[in-house]
């Protein structure tokens, strides 16, 4: 087992500290943000320090290595993109807080949700479909490090599978730009032009993205320890737990203690360092 630090400013202090309270055996240089301590241990102080110096840290077994596995598996909104799609429609009909309010207690778990969705899309009524377009040309960004990622799965042989509560408009767009192999979002009913502010076929909720890496996994006939998954909302709890490695990016408290891995400072990009 190696600690993985990683961070945009490591101080030479910091490191050497880690590298003691961790009974590391030496320090590697991985890049110019990251570091391997080797050998080093579990300790309580190791997070309080990383916490303070707004570093990224992870223990990372020795053996594991990226072309081991088959399938990364990513939620999109927050996390394979920096926006939250419904959040940036609701802008254009000035509907932005009370949309952002229930995304919000939707990611931590307090509103159940089918029912959070329904009521953010049923508020998007009467928009034209035209917004989605324009809200991917005018607002979509991918997030720092995406495409360092997905270079790294392609050349290794790693099917990609993207599951997401936001929409089929924008995972369309995106499916063909990145490469995807998978995309599974919901559809947006629309009529004469404009969204009639309900969810058209099933909701692609919790159950529904676990759902659909299990088909994928069986499609490609691959085993949980094959799977890497990223998300940062408590709606990817159910498919990151079908993972043999689970990454919480940018996430709430409720997901970081439920996953393998996080990442809460830097981009995408870190998840290559978690492998050997």
């Amino acid at each position: 087992m190696h600690l993985l630090i990683q961070g945009t400013d490591i101080e030479t202090g910091d490191l050497k500290q880690l590298a003691k309270l961790s009974a590391a055996s030496g320090i590697d240089q991985i890049s110019t943000t990251a570091f391997r301590l080797r050998d080093g241990k579990p300790a309580p102080d190791v997070a309080e320090l990383c916490e303070r110096a707004k570093l990224d840290f992870a223990f990372i077994p020795e053996e594991r290595h990226l072309a081991d596995f088959r399938l990364l598996v990513m939620d999109m909104d927050s996390t394979l993109i920096t926006i939250e799609t419904i959040d940036e429609l609701a802008d254009l009909v000035g509907l932005k807080p009370q949309v952002a309010k229930i995304t919000e207690q939707a990611m931590r778990g307090e509103i159940e949700y089918n029912e959070s969705l329904q009521r953010r899309v049923g508020l998007l009524k009467g928009l034209d479909e035209s917004a989605l377009r324009r809200v991917y040309d005018e607002r979509l960004k991918l997030s720092p490090g995406a495409e360092i990622l997905l270079a790294a799965a392609k050349q290794h042989g790693i099917k990609t599978l993207l599951v997401s509560g936001g929409f089929t408009h924008v995972t369309a767009l995106l499916q063909p730009r990145l490469g995807l192999d998978y995309t599974c979002s919901n559809t947006l009913g629309v009529d004469g032009g404009r969204l009639t502010g309900k969810i058209t076929g099933r909701i692609v909720n919790a159950d529904a993205k676990r759902d659909e890496l299990l088909r994928v996994r069986d499609l490609l006939g691959i085993q949980r320890e094959h799977i890497i998954g990223m998300g940062d909302g408590a709606n990817d709890l159910k498919f990151m737990a079908e993972c043999g490695v689970s990454v919480a990016y940018h996430a709430k408290p409720i997901v970081r203690g439920q996953t393998t891995h996080a990442i809460n400072y830097g981009g995408l990009d870190c998840v290559v360092n978690f492998f050997n």
